[in-house]
């Protein structure tokens, strides 16, 4: 082959191939490799260098039982974690090759690209590997076939889609054909980034001063305060994000902050908090509802709760300290042993009549977002879910005042995890509660990720 010059943001190439390699070893998180990258190797990993390596890991992931499948049939023995991270990585640029009349050229600068990469990475045997298995996978039909249509079998889905088969099965039977259809292309479909413009959120911020409009590269959408955040002007971004002035968050965490509607001088209570989004979200609309009543208006605080988690505390006491006017309070503890005893010692209340529970879930909905769920997800992992998610509920509701409300919320789209959960709660409570309104959004519907959330009210 020709000398080819290698393509844009190389130095991306060699970390992402590090990071999957973990991840094949270990199943760690992607966001989590993704996030202690950048804090091992900040210079390393900065603005599109970090786009890039961000974009070649999700992208292997995403499509990882397409691309595994297709190298499977070309090597007789299953390679070792890095040779199988190298022929992925360079799998997935191959396969977004065939996706667009891109012409040989390309494919031919992806081949040298990864093959040079592979002999600084690989043996000089794994290297020609990888020269062998790339000259045919770049042509192979598996990477240039039409999608299936929306009524082919489930088996055919989950190869093409990348889907474990369980989970697309699953979903034909709840959803029908063509909205799993939708929903598969939904997953494999990078996401935009989205970010929150706070000062969106506050009465009249933008009017009272010009600076507080939003940068003209910032992209407008359908959901108030959100924007999609284009490529090409991180150096602004990160200034942004750093004064707390846009906070980068999927429009979905809207829904259940604004079925709890906060109000003026309350003290809301946002259970499983962490990272803490959705605090910062609910302490927003807190400060914007305090301002709209004037001046004299007592101002809200948010109390949020997480377990003592190093990591998940860290990013929690992160974002609460970008809250401006409302007052916020961290309590680190399990919601299941959350007493009214143990909140007075933090002289805090113990009652609310506003409580969000965010749940820990299967995060079917988020996909798009987290791409590396689908691979850790088993079919009885939903049934237990839903059996902690019910802890968690009698839990929290010991906790709202006569009258109060409860937000019940997840991330997922399964039957289970939200209707199945709320009502074997209304069941077993006695009729001391009563469902008052749902909201969800199915992805392929809604433009944004999936979710559901259930406001419970406690009888007077």
């Amino acid at each position: 082959m020709r000398s080819l010059p290698n393509p844009p943001s190389a130095g991306a190439w060699p970390v992402a191939i590090s990071l999957l390699e973990r991840w094949l070893k270990r199943g760690e998180r992607v966001d989590a490799l993704m996030e202690a990258a950048g804090r091992r190797a900040p210079d390393a990993l900065r603005g599109e260098e970090r786009a890039r390596c961000q974009h070649l890991l999700f992208g292997a992931v995403r499509n990882y039982g397409r691309i595994n499948a297709a190298v499977a049939a070309l090597v007789e023995r299953p390679p070792r974690a890095r040779l199988r991270a190298v022929l992925l990585v360079a799998g997935f640029e191959l396969l977004e090759a065939g996706m667009a009349p891109t012409g040989e050229e390309r494919v031919a600068r992806i081949v040298h690209h990864a093959v040079g990469q592979a002999k600084t990475l690989l043996s000089p045997a794994e290297a020609r590997l990888v020269n062998a298995v790339l000259r045919q996978l770049g042509p192979a039909a598996a990477f240039h076939a039409a999608p299936p249509a929306a009524g082919a079998d489930a088996a055919e889905l989950a190869r093409f889609f990348s889907h474990p088969e369980w989970l697309v099965r699953r979903w034909l039977a709840q959803f029908g054909a063509a909205a799993t259809h939708h929903l598969l292309q939904w997953n494999q479909t990078p996401p935009p980034v989205y970010g929150r413009w706070r000062s969106a959120f506050a009465k009249a911020a933008a009017d009272r001063s010009p600076a507080m409009q939003p940068p003209a590269f910032l992209q407008p959408t359908g959901w108030a305060g959100f924007y999609v955040v284009p490529a090409g002007h991180w150096p602004e971004v990160e200034r942004l994000l750093a004064d707390g002035t846009l906070y980068l968050q999927d429009p979905a965490t809207l829904i259940a902050a604004e079925l709890l509607d906060p109000q003026p001088a309350e003290t809301v209570l946002d259970l499983c908090a962490a990272p803490g989004g959705k605090s910062l979200l609910l302490a927003d609309l807190l400060e914007a509802r305090t301002q709209q009543n004037g001046p004299e208006t007592k101002a809200g605080r948010v109390v949020a709760v997480d377990l003592p988690d190093d990591r998940r505390i860290g990013r929690l006491k992160e974002n609460l300290a970008k809250a401006r006017t409302t007052d916020v309070a961290l309590i680190q503890a399990d919601v299941r042993q959350l007493s009214p005893a143990l909140l007075k010692q933090y002289h805090l209340p113990a009652g609310y009549s506003a409580v969000l529970l965010d749940v820990p879930c299967s995060n079917t909905g988020a996909m798009r977002h987290r791409v590396d769920v689908k691979w850790r997800l088993r079919e009885a992992d939903i049934a237990q879910h839903a059996g902690q998610q019910l802890a968690l509920l009698t839990a929290a509701a010991q906790l709202v005042t006569p009258g109060g409300r409860l937000v019940y919320s997840t991330c997922s789209l399964e039957p289970e995890e939200n209707e199945g959960v709320v009502e074997a709660f209304l069941r077993a409570c006695g009729g001391r509660w009563a469902l008052e309104q749902t909201s969800r959004s199915r992805p392929w519907e809604a433009g944004c990720d999936g979710a559901a959330a259930f406001r419970l009210r406690r009888n007077a």
